[in-house]
């Protein structure tokens, strides 16, 4: 599979070629926006990396662009860490959003569950229960749902890791980002809100004693 890495920094293109080559799949590298298109028009690619400031054209012009003809996988991977920016990147039709500084270990993590995701189809439903990846949106017995952007966040991060126990210092840590510096509070609270959202559904988000939560949407739902 072909990635293209777009960034100006050139230590942190070569860094992720590095990461990915070990990986096996091809790279590709552009400094800007501009250049991104002009390989995207010739070249085919299973996957964009995008950082979004640049010179030039800026990572969200390009993806606009982009958009009108093309239909890829998107990671924005970027400094900016306003939740704006994430809401703005997924409205415009990313698949993730990582913020930097970051680890390359992560990012191929998310790679390969972003290539999965699209081999697999956009959507993830089982019964009445939604949610629309590509759409960024959740939808029971036929009703949007609505959720915060970390609700959001965390409903995905379980289903990408469904049946594995996640504990609360990984989805602090995934979710909220290195840097974050938060408590189990902060997860028990956030999950209690999403439980109570997921309806007939919450029974899938199970309580590990001792450690943390995991996702089972092959549970008993409760009435």
């Amino acid at each position: 599979m072909t990635i293209l890495v777009v960034d100006d920094e050139v230590l942190i293109r070569q860094v992720i070629r590095e990461y990915l080559e070990n990986e096996s799949y091809q790279v590709l590298e552009a400094s800007d926006g501009e250049e991104a298109i002009s390989i995207l028009n010739t070249t085919p690619v299973d996957l964009l990396i995008l950082d979004i400031m640049m010179p030039k054209m800026d990572g969200y012009t390009a993806l606009k662009e982009l958009k009108k003809s093309k239909d890829l996988p998107v990671i924005i991977l970027s400094a900016r860490q306003e939740e704006y920016d994430k809401l703005l990147g997924f409205e415009l039709g990313i698949d993730d959003y990582l913020t930097k500084p970051f680890s390359p270990r992560e990012l191929v993590a998310r790679v390969k569950a972003v290539l999965k995701r699209n081999k697999e189809g956009n959507v993830f439903q089982i019964e009445d229960f939604l949610l629309d990846f590509q759409g960024h949106s959740l939808t029971i017995d036929g009703k949007e749902v609505k959720l915060t952007p970390k609700e959001y966040e965390l409903l995905v991060f379980f289903i990408q890791n469904e049946h594995i126990a996640l504990s609360r210092e990984q989805l602090l840590n995934k979710v909220w980002g290195y840097d974050f510096y938060g408590d189990d509070r902060t997860i028990d609270t956030h999950i209690k809100m999403l439980r109570n959202n997921l309806g007939k559904y919450r029974d899938w988000i199970v309580t590990v004693r001792g450690m943390g939560y995991k996702f089972e949407s092959k549970k008993k739902i409760s009435a």
